[in-house]
């Protein structure tokens, strides 16, 4: 991916955004096999949404609606708003913390607030993504299920397929 055809996919994140976040990004299409126009294109469509195009790293509620959530690994005190979404595809729950941080060797669940950092921001969201096999979907174009497996449904749908129409655009895909 050019500067260029990053720059034309996110259009609505600041120079100074998409500066920070283009070599962290990259490393993650590399790390996680997001190798391809359309998986890339997919990926950017997500995190444009889910960032605001790269603007949050953090989600701006509270995260107390995660209080209690098993489901999410939510078992103590204070963990909805700890561990409410972070990085780029928002990375949400204390057991999802927890995986993430056996898998990169970093204690995200002691220090959640790694994951905002630039490199994390990506590299959380890019495993994420390849937990959940999301590029099989993109492969497929299949953005409706990829959008459910990050979101839980179909919040933003419209826009998120805005953002991928433009991405692949970007990328000189019809």
């Amino acid at each position: 991916m050019t500067p260029t055809q990053f720059r034309d996919a996110l259009p609505y994140a600041t120079a100074f955004n998409r500066s920070r976040f283009y070599a962290p990004i990259l490393d993650t299409f590399t790390k996680f096999c997001i190798d391809t126009k359309l998986r890339q294109a997919a990926f950017l469509a997500q995190i444009a949404h889910e960032s605001g195009s790269l603007k949050y790293v953090k989600e701006i509620a509270s995260g107390f609606a995660y209080e209690g959530r098993k489901d999410l690994g939510n078992t103590e005190p204070g963990d909805g708003p700890k561990y409410k979404g972070r990085g780029l595809i928002q990375l949400t729950g204390r057991a999802n913390y927890d995986k993430a941080s056996i898998y990169f060797g970093v204690d995200f669940v002691a220090h959640p607030e790694f994951i905002e950092q630039p490199l994390y921001a990506a590299l959380v969201s890019g495993w994420y993504w390849h937990t959940r096999k999301l590029n099989m979907l993109a492969d497929v174009r299949d953005i409706r299920r990829i959008t459910k497996l990050i979101n839980g449904g179909y919040n933003g749908i419209d826009m998120r397929i805005r953002h991928y129409e433009r991405a692949l655009k970007a990328f000189g895909i019809k």
